[in-house]
C-alpha cells in the first residue's frame, strides 16, 4: 500500500463505483462524486478505497439502537403512536454547520460503535421488541447504503417496515436500490435557496428535490418532509411560501410538511433557538399555500402537533409532542366524521407506545 494509507478493519464490498485512470476510485453513492485513493476516505468518512475497490468501513457497525416513537423520526402518517427500532452509524455526506446530531454524524472515533449486529438480528430484534417497524436514523443512511438495504430486505422477510430517515442527497442509479425496499421515508429537507445548501451544507438543493419528486411518483414509498427552521437563514415568509407552493405543485397537498424548531449547536452556537411564533407562522403559509397537513416539531403545540381532516377539519389524531391524545380516525384511516381517507399508512388502532425512549443491547 502507499506510505500513510489505511487498511480499514471492516471492509465490506461498496457498490456503485468508478476505478479512474489515474489510479483512484471514484464513488457514485452521492453528488460529491468522491475520487479516492488507495486507503483513503471519502467525504462522509465511512467510504473508503482498499485492494482498488470501494468498501464500506461500517457495515453491521451501529452507533446505538434504541426503540423510539414513530413520530420522533417525525412520521405522523406512517402506523402512528407505534414503537420503532431506530439505529444509525456514523458519519455523513453534507457538511451541516447547524447539525442537531454531530456527535454521530461528525464521529471519527470507531470505538464508540457497537460490536457487528447483522441485518437478520436487526430484523429478529425488531419483532422481537414488538416493534413494527425499523428506522435507518441519526445519520444519514444513504452513506451506509449496502447495511441498510441488506437490514431492510431482512426486515420484510418477517414483515417488519422500514423508514429512511435522510436528506435525500443520493445520486439515482442508488437512489432506486436505497429505496426499493423502504416502506417510508422522512426528507430532511434543509432550505428553499441554493445559496443556503452551497454556504452551510456545501451542498446542492435539485438532487433532493429530485429525490422527492422520484419517491412520490416512481415508488409506493410513504413520504413527509422535515424543514429545521434557522432564524435569519431558512425562516423568511417568502421562501416558506415558495417552498410550500413548490411542495403543492410538484408532490400534492397530502405530502406532510413538519417544521422544526432549531437550536444553537455545532459550529451555529451564535444564533437564537427558534421562536415557537416562527413555527407558527411558517405553518399558517404552507397551510394557506394549500399543504393539507403541516407541523410543528421540537416544540410544545398541541395545535401544530395535531393532525385535522382535510375534508371537514375535525382533529382526528391528537399530538402534544410525541404523545397521542383523542383519535377520530377507524383503522384504516377515514374521519369518523366526514368518511374521507387521510393519506398514509394507518393499520390498525393506534399504538400507545407514547414518547418513551427505552435503550436496546445486543449481546
Amino acid at each position: 500500500m502507499p506510505p500513510g494509507a489505511e487498511r480499514f478493519e471492516i471492509a465490506h464490498p461498496g457498490r456503485y463505483w468508478d476505478r479512474l485512470d489515474d489510479g483512484r476510485v471514484e464513488c457514485r453513492v452521492c453528488p460529491r462524486r468522491c475520487r479516492v485513493r488507495e486507503g483513503g476516505r471519502g467525504l462522509c468518512f465511512v467510504r473508503g478505497v482498499q485492494d482498488g475497490e470501494m468498501v464500506l468501513t461500517t457495515y453491521g457497525r451501529s452507533s446505538g439502537f434504541c426503540v423510539d416513537p414513530i413520530e420522533k423520526k417525525p412520521l405522523n402518517h406512517f402506523l402512528p403512536g407505534t414503537p420503532i427500532l431506530s439505529f444509525g452509524t456514523a458519519g455523513c455526506n453534507l457538511t451541516c454547520k447547524f447539525c442537531q446530531n454531530w456527535e454521530i454524524s461528525k464521529a471519527r472515533e470507531w470505538e464508540r460503535l457497537n460490536a457487528a449486529v447483522s441485518p437478520e438480528q436487526i430484523a429478529a430484534a425488531a419483532a422481537e421488541l414488538d416493534c413494527r417497524s425499523v428506522a435507518f436514523t441519526y445519520n444519514d443512511p444513504v452513506i451506509f447504503l449496502e447495511y441498510a438495504v441488506d437490514t431492510a430486505i431482512a426486515c420484510r422477510e418477517r414483515g417488519i417496515k422500514t423508514v429512511a430517515v435522510t436528506a435525500g442527497y443520493i445520486e439515482p442509479e442508488a437512489r432506486a436500490e436505497f429505496f426499493r425496499p423502504m416502506d417510508a421515508a422522512n426528507v430532511d429537507l434543509k432550505a428553499f435557496t441554493e445559496d443556503f445548501y452551497h454556504k452551510l451544507s456545501t451542498a446542492h438543493l435539485d438532487p433532493v428535490l429530485d429525490t422527492l419528486r422520484y419517491l412520490k411518483h416512481e415508488t409506493d414509498v410513504w413520504v413527509e418532509i422535515t424543514t429545521l427552521l434557522i432564524p435569519t437563514r431558512n425562516d423568511s415568509d417568502d421562501e416558506l411560501k415558495a417552498l410550500a407552493d413548490w411542495v403543492v405543485a410538484e408532490l400534492g397537498p397530502d405530502v406532510p410538511l413538519h417544521f422544526s424548531a432549531f437550536h444553537p449547536d455545532h459550529k451555529m452556537r451564535d444564533l437564537p433557538p427558534t421562536p415557537p411564533s416562527t413555527l407558527r407562522q411558517a405553518r399558517e403559509i404552507a397551510r394557506a399555500a394549500g399543504v393539507h397537513h403541516v407541523y410543528t416539531g421540537n416544540v410544545h403545540d398541541s395545535d401544530g402537533g395535531s393532525t385535522y381532516c382535510p375534508g371537514c377539519g375535525t382533529r382526528v389524531i391528537e399530538r402534544d409532542w410525541y404523545e397521542l391524545g383523542a383519535w377520530h380516525l377507524n383503522e384504516v384511516g377515514h374521519c369518523l366524521s366526514c368518511g374521507t381517507r387521510l393519506a398514509g399508512v394507518f393499520d390498525g388502532p393506534p399504538g400507545t407506545w407514547g414518547r418513551r425512549r427505552a435503550p436496546v443491547r445486543f449481546r
